[in-house]
């Protein structure tokens, strides 16, 4: 069977491993949980096991859903007898996305309602519902037109283990702090003879979740204790005791071996106080040596080896203190300078306050909070004997403090949107010019792709190469990544004027993110990486509008625009490209979002050529095409010379209703309005498809809607 296991946002990757590791046959991270595929008895293994998950979800039904009464037809159709037993009270959950069903409140009550009917209908009898605690919690999802129920295997947030007695103003969830602990190394640390450090602990949480993982102590038992997670008639309840037997000899085990090489320290009496209730709670108090302190009074820790776990304090505006994370920072290096820190920070800008060099950066999401998690090993790497950190050059001081200045005001709109790939600087002081990408991929890593722009003529070779120099040591000081990270475009003089030097040949692709969809870049092989950052506001215009209908993407490169229309629920997509390379990279992209079959189809073809000859019907059709193109197996294109036999043959090819967008970055193109006047309706809309990390230079492209005249 398969199944899907929720959990925050950015702890996907993580939970597939850990689910992986307790016997699934396969789990695959997607947006805020994974898609298991497996047996019920994993499924029940992962309610007792998994330290990540937020709830395990056993699908019973799937059907179409386009309104309110198949969704009541749909949930009528299940036999509800073979779920709920005499006087079981239910609880619907329901999560909706999509036009057809837009409140999940009414969905439940919905679904509720075809319960209720089909089993008084059946027995004489209704269940009641408990929306606190249910007998049998199920679980509504409706997306692209599709519902599933299915059955909550954990009978609610798994996230609450049950030993939480007092909390803080704003508690770290169980699951979250289990993620910082497994990204910290502190498992391996203390089987290594390590020790484990909270000194802003506040209520615990850290230390205690990281005192019962290394005690083996399964989170379901605490959280169910002697009572199943659900009453739902298709439970396995000999399996479930079964596996409880096990693990309760493993937590036997584990408690007699856990060390007491636990510390945590808070300024706050108060909280040191909640902090040792729970942990007696727990059963884990003999373990963790609790103590009111100061940070700027950390006492250097006598082991050498151990690994520092922290939730610096940040509000839901992530507005926090960047003196007090400094202050974490200097006393982390005086008191534990060879150990590794794990450290949930408010944002990256508050994590870089701290001073410590980041290996990895991960995004993680706290309940609706993006926070930035970082880890460093070790916390105060030894400086070779004789070197002091170099000043920063003038030149280089002036990018690093343009781009703080940059990466702050476009802070907020990058949290709104969730934008992980973006323009930092674009030659924004004129003599250090170049453009500069950042890329988060998934597993947190920052990479930078730095593109110079090429230099007058008069401006001697070698001042354009210490601008450049002074450029990368700007970035490099401000985003923390090593060389290896930084993907630099250079410009050389030669035989035919400016023109970029050869390429690595690395091989290295990363996963990204953009909306819903996970897509492959690379930075180091070729002049582009694979994705156009400018074009990510009109990607998403399109992809709405694609839902249900087909969509064409002509001159297609790598296929981001097919992708983020399937992903958003178009009904199929064609794609067409010259390159194969291209076509193949495109491929393993709707591949690794879940998108392949035949209604994703890709043609290797003159894009011009296949248009002309095609006798298809698309409702959306996206035409991005090169300036120009002599490859030798196609005729030559030149867009300001051919774009109006493009863009006829294009709006030939609509439905009734269809749009085509058509897009170019020729800066002295020149629209003949005239001429398509003749069969088309046109509207620039170029300037509301300019996002705001490309603010400073809006002629990046330009972009008309076209529909036919």
């Amino acid at each position: 069977m398969k199944f899907f296991a929720s959990c925050g946002k950015g702890l996907e990757y993580l939970l597939a491993d850990e689910l992986v590791a307790l016997g699934c046959a396969r789990a695959t991270a997607t947006m805020a949980g994974t898609n298991v595929e497996g047996t019920l008895l994993d499924a029940q293994r992962a309610v007792l096991w998994s330290r990540l998950a937020s709830r395990v979800a056993w699908p019973i039904a799937e059907f179409e859903c386009l309104d309110e009464h198949a969704l009541y037809a749909g949930a009528a159709a299940v036999d509800w007898i073979e779920h709920l037993g005499p006087g079981h009270s239910i609880a619907i959950d329901a999560h909706v996305s999509g036009d057809a069903i837009t409140h999940a409140r009414y969905a439940a009550q919905r679904v509720k309602d075809a319960i209720v009917d089909t089993l008084r209908a059946k027995t004489g009898a209704r269940p009641d519902v408990d929306v606190e605690t249910p007998d049998v919690r199920i679980s509504l999802v409706i997306r692209k037109g599709r519902a599933i129920l299915s059955i909550d295997l954990g009978g609610g947030p798994m996230h609450r283990r049950g030993w939480r007695r007092l909390q803080g103003e704003a508690p770290l969830k169980e699951n979250v702090a289990a993620a910082v602990l497994m990204r910290g190394g502190w498992p391996q640390a203390h089987a290594d003879g390590g020790d484990l450090l909270d000194p802003m602990c506040g209520s615990g949480t850290l230390l205690i979740e990281g005192a019962l993982m290394v005690a083996d102590v399964a989170p379901g038992l605490l959280r169910h204790g002697d009572a199943l997670p659900t009453r739902w008639l298709g439970f396995d309840v000999d399996a479930w005791r079964g596996l409880c037997v096990d693990a309760l000899e493993r937590e036997a085990r584990g408690r007699a071996s856990l060390r007491p090489c636990i510390h945590g320290s808070d300024f706050d009496p108060h909280a040191i106080r909640a902090a040792r209730e729970n942990a007696r709670t727990a059963g884990v108090e003999t373990a963790i040596d609790f103590s009111v302190c100061d940070i700027a009074a950390l006492p250097a820790m006598e082991n050498q080896r151990g690994v520092v776990v922290c939730n610096p304090p940040y509000d839901a505006r992530l507005a926090a203190d960047p003196a007090l994370y400094r202050t974490l920072g200097e006393a982390l290096k005086r008191s534990t300078p060879a150990w590794r820190a794990s450290l949930l920070c408010g944002d990256f800008e508050l994590a870089r306050a701290t001073g410590l060099r980041a290996q990895k950066r991960y995004q993680v999401f706290n309940g609706p909070i993006e926070c930035s998690l970082i880890t460093c090993e070790p916390i105060a790497p030894p400086q070779r004997e004789g070197a002091e950190k170099r000043e920063l050059a003038e030149g280089a001081q002036m990018v690093a403090n343009r781009l703080r200045k940059n990466l702050d005001k476009l802070k907020r709109w990058r949290q709104q949107e969730q934008v992980s790939c973006f323009r930092a600087y674009d030659a924004d002081i004129p003599e250090y010019a170049c453009a500069v990408d950042v890329y988060t991929s998934t597993a947190g890593d920052i990479w930078l792709h730095v593109q110079e722009y090429a230099a007058p003529d008069d401006i001697p070779e070698a001042t354009t190469r210490k601008r450049l120099n002074d450029l990368l040591s700007g970035v490099r000081e401000v985003f923390g990544v090593p060389k290896e990270r930084v993907a630099v475009k250079t410009r050389s003089t030669g035989k035919g004027g400016s023109k970029y030097g050869r390429f690595d040949h690395r091989g290295e692709f990363l996963q990204v993110e953009e909306g819903a969809a996970t897509l492959r870049v690379n930075l180091f092989d070729y002049l582009d990486t694979g994705l156009f950052l400018d074009h990510r506001p009109l990607r998403a215009r399109m992809a709405l509008e694609a839902r249900g209908k087909h969509f064409l993407n002509l001159f297609c490169y790598t296929g981001a625009a097919t992708v983020q229309a399937a992903v958003q629920g178009a009904n199929e997509t064609t794609s067409v490209d010259l390159s194969a390379t291209y076509l193949e990279w495109l491929a393993d992209n709707l591949r690794g979002n879940g998108a392949g079959g035949t209604r994703h189809r890709i043609a290797q073809a003159d894009a011009l050529r296949w248009l002309e000859a095609d006798r298809g019907s698309y409702d959306v059709v996206f035409c991005d095409p090169p300036t120009f193109s002599n490859s030798k197996r196609a005729d030559d294109f030149d867009v300001q010379r051919d774009h109006v036999r493009l863009l006829r043959a294009g709006v030939a090819r609509l439905a009734p209703g269809g749009v085509l967008y058509f897009s170019n970055n020729f800066r002295r193109f020149k629209l003949d309005e005239t001429a398509i006047s003749q069969f088309a309706r046109v509207e620039d809309i170029s300037a509301s498809t300019i996002p705001p990390d490309f603010a400073r230079n809006p002629r990046i492209h330009r972009a008309w809607r076209i529909t036919a005249g």
